[in-house]
């Protein structure tokens, strides 16, 4: 597959529409939410849960979180921005279900884990199938992106 077919595909189906919203639309959410609550969802969390360096991890993971959650929303650089969340997603739930699994069993750490094993499927989703064609993708694939992206090299 070429880098730039692999970038910006519109071959899915229109409904992928409907994963980008709520996948890029809770990621970005919840990126902001670590600015406004630093106590309880930013800084104060990451160090409660024993995250290394949480004054520079917290604003680095809301920042990538608002930013390619924004950018599921529009479909724009689509696989890309879903690829830091499937990351952020995998970290999440080894540094914070895991341990809450092993203390308060499965049931438990699945009932608090539903958010986050979502989020990272979706992640996963667009990053597979790509933007869909109701996207910002799609429509610069139609226009003067597909020239813009034509001389990347073909793998």
């Amino acid at each position: 597959m070429k880098l730039r077919d692999w970038l910006m595909p519109i071959e899915s189906p229109p409904a992928v529409f409907l994963i980008r919203l709520a996948t890029g639309g809770i990621f970005l959410s919840e990126g902001i939410q670590k600015f406004l609550f630093p106590a309880a969802l930013g800084v104060g969390r990451f160090t409660r849960t024993g995250i290394p360096h949480p004054a520079f991890m917290a604003p680095f993971v809301g920042t990538v979180e608002t930013v390619c959650g924004a950018l599921l929303l529009l479909g724009l650089l689509t696989r890309l921005a879903a690829l830091p969340l499937v990351i952020d997603m995998v970290v999440a739930i080894l540094q914070t279900k895991f341990p809450y699994w092993l203390e308060h069993g499965f049931w438990a750490a699945a009932h608090e884990s539903r958010t986050d094993v979502a989020m990272l499927l979706g992640s996963l989703f667009l990053l597979a199938v790509g933007p869909g064609p109701i996207s910002l993708d799609a429509r610069f694939v139609e226009g003067s992106w597909r020239q813009a992206i034509s001389h990347l090299p073909r793998s």
